[in-house]
């Protein structure tokens, strides 16, 4: 059970799998929103600020594609995909275009609470600044200054 009272935004123009979802987060602690169409969910994520995503592809009128693009150029939003679309193709399209993860359905209702709390781990650290620090002997990679130290001394590195 989540304590976190994280606020997830389900978007899905399926009610049975919207309800089941907001059923599962809900009994976990999480306060759920839904919207059943991409206009709807622009409107849900201006008007409830979630701290999360969950979004279909296959939604009536503006599709779940282009929801993932608006909302990336405003913000760093998790958003995770659950879709029926599963080849390599619509999955990789979804992720280049902003998607942090992807569910193809039929999918395990525990599969995506753990998703879920991953994604919110993952926002939390890169929000606080508490990215983690990986060191193994001499080497220490410092994530969120994106630094290198080999023994002491700082290692330059390019962009690329």
């Amino acid at each position: 059970m989540s304590k976190s009272g994280a606020r997830i935004l389900v978007v899905d123009d399926e009610i049975e799998i919207m309800r089941a979802l907001q059923r599962s987060l809900t009994a976990h602690g999480f306060e759920v929103f839904t919207a059943a169409s991409g206009e709807d969910a622009l409107e849900a994520i201006a008007h409830y600020r979630p701290d999360l995503i969950l979004l279909d592809l296959g939604l009536p009128g503006m599709s779940g594609l282009e929801v993932c693009k608006q909302v990336r150029m405003q913000s760093n939003l998790p958003i995770i995909v659950l879709s029926v679309k599963d080849t390599e193709r619509d999955k990789v399209l979804a992720l280049d275009l902003g998607a942090d993860d992807y569910v193809s359905k039929p999918f395990s209702m525990n599969e995506v609470l753990a998703r879920v709390r991953v994604a919110l781990r993952h926002a939390a650290q890169i929000q606080s600044g508490t990215e983690p620090i990986f060191t193994v002997g001499p080497l220490i990679v410092d994530f969120a200054q994106r630094q290198v130290q080999v023994d002491g001394q700082e290692v330059k590195l390019t962009p690329t």
